[in-house]
Formats: C-alpha cells, sequence, structure tokens
C-alpha cells in the first residue's frame, strides 16, 4: 500500500486500537517479576506506542502532504527515468545534439468550479506531470492547470501567461490542490472576470529531495536555479501554448517557495517578471537539509540575500508581491524592511493581516488577492501569437 493510501491510515489505526486493547487485557498476567514478563510489559508497551504514533504521523502526512511516496519520504525518489514529449519538437537555435526539456503527461482530471449559480460548468483541467530538464538533467513531478479557455477553439491560436506554484519545504504539489486549492480559486477567478485565463504549473521548490535546495544552483550539484528559469519555461513551450516572454511568467509560493519566487525574479528579470511571497524570508537558509549551497563563496552567499541584493545591485525592472500578519508571523519586521528597501523599478507591494499564523489558513485567505494581484501585472493571453519564437534565456526556439 502506498504512504498516503487510506487503507494504510486505517490499518495501522485498527492495530494501534487492537494492540492497546491487548496491553489492558494481558498487564495483569505480565505483572510478574521474571524477566519474561518484564521483557513482555517493554514489548506490549512499545509496540503500542509505535502503532500510535505510525497512525499519528500518517493522518498528519495526509493532512499536510508532505511525502507523497515511501520513495519520496526515504529520499530514494531522485527522478530521471524516460520522459515523453508531448507536444511540438523544441528547435534548438544552436546545437542539435543536446538534450531537450520536455513534459511528460501521466493523467488528467477536470477541475470543479464550485461557484454558486454555475452548476455543471467547467473550472478547466489539472494535468500530472514530469517536467524534464534537458540542461540541467533533472526532472521534477507537479501538476498543470489549463484554464477552461485553453480547449476553447476562440483561443486556438493564443499563448497564455503562466504562473508557477511553489510549495514550502519539504511540501508536496498535491498539498497546493488538495489544501490550498490554487487551480479551483484560478479557476472561479477566471469565471468572475477578475483573472486573465492563466496557466498554472504547481510543484516543489526543491529538485533533489531530501535536500532544500533554495532554488540555488550549488556548486558541484544540482542546479535548480537553471532548472527553474531556463528548463521549466523550455519544457512548458514545447508541450503547451505557453507565453514565452518574461512579461507573461509570474512565480508564487509560500515560506520557502516564497523567498524561491522572489529571489529568482529579481534574479533573472529576463525569465520572471512578477513574484508573489506568501510568509516568505529573505535570506537564504543554511542548515542540515540544505548542506554547502554556496560552495563556501561570501559573495555567492550576498548575492542570495534580497536585502543585500536592494542595497548593493541595481534594482530589476520587476514587481513583487510580499505579505505577513501583525500578529502571528515572525517575518512581519522584515517584510516591512523589504518593501521599504525597494525603489526604483522594483515595486514592491504588501499584503498584511492583521492576524495569522505560518499555516495553509493564512496562506488560503493570502491566496485569491495574491493571485489576481498578479493577473494584473502580466500580459494577457495574446491571440495570434502561436507563431514559433525564442523563449528569451534559453537559446531556444518555441516551435
Amino acid at each position: 500500500m502506498g504512504l498516503t493510501s487510506q487503507k494504510l491510515q486505517i490499518l495501522i489505526a485498527a492495530l494501534a486500537v487492537v494492540c492497546f486493547a491487548a496491553a489492558v487485557w494481558l498487564w495483569p498476567r505480565l505483572s510478574g517479576r521474571s524477566w519474561r514478563a518484564l521483557l513482555g510489559r517493554i514489548g506490549a508497551l512499545l509496540v503500542s506506542q509505535l502503532l500510535t504514533l505510525m497512525a499519528i504521523a500518517l493522518a498528519a502526512n495526509n493532512w499536510g502532504a508532505f511525502y507523497s511516496s515511501w520513495s519520496d519520504l526515504l529520499g530514494t525518489d531522485q527522478g530521471g527515468g524516460a520522459v515523453t514529449i508531448g507536444g511540438p519538437p523544441v528547435a534548438s537555435t544552436g546545437s542539435t545534439d543536446g538534450p531537450r526539456s520536455s513534459v511528460d503527461v501521466q493523467g488528467s482530471k477536470p477541475v470543479a468550479l464550485q461557484l454558486p449559480g454555475h452548476p455543471g460548468l467547467s473550472g478547466g483541467t489539472v494535468q500530472q506531470v514530469s517536467i524534464h530538464g534537458g540542461g540541467t538533467g533533472l526532472t521534477e513531478p507537479g501538476f498543470v492547470y489549463l484554464p477552461p479557455q485553453y480547449q476553447d477553439p476562440a483561443y486556438a491560436k493564443t499563448r497564455f501567461p503562466v504562473i508557477v506554484v511553489f510549495t514550502g519545504y519539504p511540501g508536496n504539489a498535491t498539498s497546493l490542490i488538495t489544501r490550498m486549492k490554487y487551480p479551483t480559486v484560478a479557476a472561479q477567478a477566471i469565471q468572475q472576470q477578475q483573472m486573465s485565463p492563466t496557466i498554472l504549473v504547481l510543484m516543489r521548490p526543491s529538485v533533489a529531495m531530501p535536500r532544500d535546495t533554495e532554488c540555488q544552483d550549488v556548486p558541484g550539484g544540482p542546479q535548480a536555479e537553471s532548472f527553474f528559469t531556463r528548463d521549466l519555461r523550455q519544457a512548458m513551450a514545447s508541450r503547451y501554448r505557453a507565453e514565452t516572454q518574461a512579461s507573461g511568467w509570474g512565480v508564487i509560493g509560500d515560506s520557502t517557495g516564497g523567498y524561491c519566487a522572489l529571489k529568482i525574479t529579481m534574479r533573472h528579470p529576463e525569465a520572471y517578471t512578477v513574484a508573489a511571497s506568501l510568509s516568505g524570508y529573505y535570506k537564504s537558509a543554511v542548515d542540515s537539509t540544505t548542506g554547502s549551497l554556496f560552495g563556501g563563496s561570501s559573495r555567492l552567499q550576498d548575492e542570495n540575500d534580497l536585502m543585500w541584493r536592494l542595497k548593493n545591485l541595481p534594482h530589476p525592472k520587476v514587481s513583487l508581491l510580499v505579505s505577513s500578519s501583525k500578529k502571528g508571523e515572525g517575518d512581519y519586521r522584515a517584510t516591512l524592511a523589504f518593501a521599504a528597501a525597494a525603489n526604483g523599478q522594483t515595486s514592491v507591494g504588501t499584503l498584511i493581516l492583521p492576524e495569522g499564523g505560518h499555516n495553509f489558513g493564512t496562506w488560503n485567505r493570502e491566496t485569491p488577492a495574491a493571485l489576481r494581484w498578479m493577473s494584473a501585472r502580466l500580459s494577457p493571453p495574446l491571440s495570434g501569437s502561436s507563431v514559433p519564437g525564442p523563449v528569451p534565456g534559453t537559446g531556444v526556439d518555441s516551435s
């Protein structure tokens, strides 16, 4: 049975109850002073508590969608494998011998609109995908949301803006659907004309689980930053009618995903021009989950400190949104300081709640406004823009 299987959760919970009842029933027989009775008491307590903890852990994992499989939990799921190009081939402007970025679509299901007065109306489609980066050799699972207009013949020659949605760390892309309901929120906003028809790419910010890469090109290690700024955009252009210009690309995330959203947009305005950070931070974490991210380079570490960038480097022409809460969030003062430090071409908006913690409930309150804010700053779907063109920053055609 899979890690997230409901049957496994029920089985372990049932075994925990049975073991507890058996321990209570057998306890009088195990009350002697012999070594066998002592071992029996220890064994009954250990098995009962272990099963109880397992049941709680499985329930917590299914609620938070932290790990999707046993291999994900154990860190043996490193991607790779055969990848199918599901669309027209990507024509390189340079050598044609190199690997190509691509998307393997593994399944799809409709998105319920869930709006009163619109029974049975489609909210679009969610596809389960595996995204392979030809440049980095990395492969990451995720989901792609296609708005209803994507299948509309009237939009057959239209390229759509794209918003990449990141989880936190460790995170699981499934939580962006089950807990934060990004496809449903987007579908409702599109139906109510509060948001342009937009493609969403939902995924984790780490491409080398269980390591937290902080979306960094690690010297001698995973090239996460290149994957998100080059490979992902190339892969989407190869499979979907996705906008190829940076003006049509945005990224949003919570916690670690929020830091990554700000970071890759500030460092790569040729790839993204809009970003939103929900309870994100402003300086890369360095701990046991990240390992050495900068190869001992203090300069590289500084360049990934977003406040340092605002104080010491030219400000890129991008739009950023940062969120926090006056009560319940530890990054409130840092968020205000970050917004105040921006000037010139970098526009920073704030979304501040009176109260809210570092959790799904707070982010669910912020998501609708953040998506509307982003959509207003991204280029709208462009009719007649299906003519192949270069994907900026990749050296690759979008044909």
